[in-house]
């Protein structure tokens, strides 16, 4: 399940709570991103 973060307040929110209303359960905020992870690159010799 992808998780989402709040803009405003940062907190973690599971996809279960956002079904219909796209709105931080905490703060209200209608901005919520999903945090990317970051990459390892390694280069072969």
């Amino acid at each position: 399940m992808a998780e989402y973060k709040c803009f405003d307040c940062g907190k973690t929110i599971p996809q279960n709570l956002i079904r219909r209303r796209v709105r931080c359960p905490y703060c209200g905020s209608k901005i919520l991103y999903k945090p990317r992870t970051r990459i390892t690159k390694v280069k072969a010799r």
